[in-house]
């Protein structure tokens, strides 16, 4: 097949636009990866200087009751069938002065559960708990607005919040509060643990991921006085930092990301604890996980397009503003990973079938170094986490580390979709993740009535793609038949050079192999997991 010289010029110069696009992507993959580096640095200096720093901290000595601040727990629950027993049993057990606390179960549900509830909130109360039942007429604002009205009668100073399938410890309050002595403190945030986290695959990885985020990103951010985040559970803020920063709002998904960010701009501390641990339950189906996903990453964008210009014009340092517009595109990194793993297969043929775009090839082959940091710091976070070291564990870790990656690659096409309406600015309801409450294989989960009914409609796509990235795979030797000779005017099928006497071909290109068997695996497990709905 004979191709002309202005078919050759337009496909030359075609190539050179997916490799720019290619190559920008990488970059902003390595960016992120540098800057990942940086907190690794920052968590390993501050795990050695953490209990001279916790030393030094000043706190309320909550023996002393003219020290002990009244406190609000709000409970922002919608539609929670499975869980509400066992989060109003657990938050009856928080040891905490009873005439300083008091708790808001902000109630907008829609379903049986709104009777069920009350009836629970109502035996408490009598029992001498103050909790109250707020339901509201209609969602606005969603979880932002539900905690915006608690807020405006609530009667304590400090704001505790937690999600529906989180079972924070007894004295939870005694390590979390003490800390507001410091008046420039706005917000104590504890780490997430995971009661279900060797429930299934998809629970390992999600609680893996997680894992990484509590540790390396927070602490490493946190340590060096770079903005971190509210998680939106888990944590306890001062009533006057929320109000101060211009309360809670509901024009983005991640409302927890969105006030953070304006608290801390308007000069706020946050104290990230990262030895108190609240557990959690992770999604176990794939179809919770995926909106969950798609709420967090799309929630990020919304939040780089709200907060980029006001950081970028602020008075904060240099380093600082980095960490905050990286920390904010967060959730775009994986429309770049989707990018450079769309074009990683036309990059194979472009590299074997134009010898001039060798070179650049051989430089953009660095961009590796990107997987081998995250490998480096999330292996630090592995074992500090789990308090071991050694081979068996390294096996097991680097096992952990390709099967999360591989998964992560094959949720990038639903997250990056989240990723592009969010920079986009367009609205969507706020989905809430179901609640299973389920610890062991033998808990049902299928029964759940809120589980989605329909795959997801990214389906399709997805199974298209793990076929594209099978069609990746044996390119590894398919290129290897491009005719050598001429190839500049021709493209051909030519088997001949394979074995030529004067040449040495390996008989596959190995660049891209591994890259697309964990694409390949990634998104087939995605697919796999969507269509069967298994765990």
């Amino acid at each position: 097949m004979s191709i002309t010289n202005n078919e050759f010029d337009f496909w030359f110069a075609f190539s050179w636009f997916l490799i720019s696009i290619y190559f920008i992507a990488l970059i902003m993959v390595l960016f992120y990866a540098l800057a990942q580096l940086n907190l690794l640095f920052n968590y390993l200096k501050a795990l050695k200087k953490n209990k001279e720093v916790e030393k030094n901290c000043l706190k309320f000595d909550l023996n002393k009751p003219e020290e002990v601040p009244y406190v609000t727990i709000q409970l922002p629950v919608y539609n929670e069938k499975y869980v509400m027993k066992r989060l109003l049993k657990n938050i009856a057990t928080i040891d905490y002065p009873r005439e300083r606390l008091e708790i808001q179960v902000l109630d907008d549900s829609t379903d049986e559960t709104v009777e069920k509830t009350r009836e629970r909130v109502q035996t408490l109360a009598d029992t001498g708990l103050d909790i109250v039942h707020i339901t509201r007429t209609n969602r606005e604002g969603f979880k932002a607005g539900a905690l915006k009205e608690g807020l405006a009668i609530a009667k304590g100073d400090f704001i505790a919040i937690f999600d529906s399938d989180f079972l924070p410890e007894p004295n939870w309050l005694y390590r979390t509060v003490p800390y507001f002595k410091n008046p420039k403190v706005g917000v104590v945030q504890t780490r997430w643990g995971h009661i279900n986290r060797d429930f299934s695959l998809l629970t390992k990885i999600q609680a893996f991921a997680l894992d990484a985020h509590f540790t390396l990103e927070q602490m490493g951010r946190n340590a060096k006085g770079h903005f971190i985040n509210f998680n939106g559970t888990a944590g306890i803020w001062r009533k006057e930092c929320i109000y101060d920063a211009g309360n809670w709002q509901g024009d983005t998904l991640t409302e927890d990301l969105d006030l953070s960010y304006r608290a801390q701009l308007k000069g706020w501390e946050f104290k990230y604890l990262v030895d108190v641990e609240t557990p959690a339950e992770l999604p176990v189906v794939i179809s919770a996980a995926r909106s969950q996903q798609f709420r967090w990453n799309k929630g990020g964008a919304e939040n780089f397009q709200k907060m980029f210009k006001k950081i970028m014009c602020s008075q904060l340092p240099f380093k600082t503003k980095a960490h905050c517009v990286l920390h904010l595109l967060n959730s775009t990194m994986f429309l770049n990973v989707f990018i450079v793993g769309l074009l990683s297969v036309p990059m194979l043929y472009i590299k074997n079938y134009y010898s001039d775009f060798k070179l650049y090839f051989i430089a953009m082959s660095f961009f590796g170094l990107s997987t081998l940091i995250f490998f480096v710091c999330y292996w630090y976070v592995y074992k500090n986490i789990r308090q071991q070291s050694g081979l068996g564990l390294f096996v097991k870790y680097t096992r952990t580390f390709f099967t999360f990656f591989s998964v992560a690659m094959g949720l990038s096409l639903n997250n990056s979709g989240a990723v592009i309406e969010g920079h986009r600015r367009k609205k969507s309801e706020f989905v809430r993740t179901p609640k299973f409450n389920i610890k062991n294989l033998t808990d049902n989960w299928k029964n759940n009535k809120y589980l989605r009914k329909k795959p997801s409609k990214n389906v399709v796509y997805e199974g298209l793609l793990c076929i594209y990235f099978l069609f990746g795979i044996a390119s590894a030797w398919l290129v290897r038949y491009i005719g050598e000779n001429d190839r500049n005017t021709n493209y051909q099928w030519n088997t001949k050079t394979l074995f030529a006497a004067n040449e040495w071909y390996m008989p596959f290109d190995s660049g891209m192999l591994i890259f697309h068997v964990m694409l390949f695996l990634g998104f087939g497990f995605i697919f796999y997991k969507s269509v069967f709905k298994k765990v």
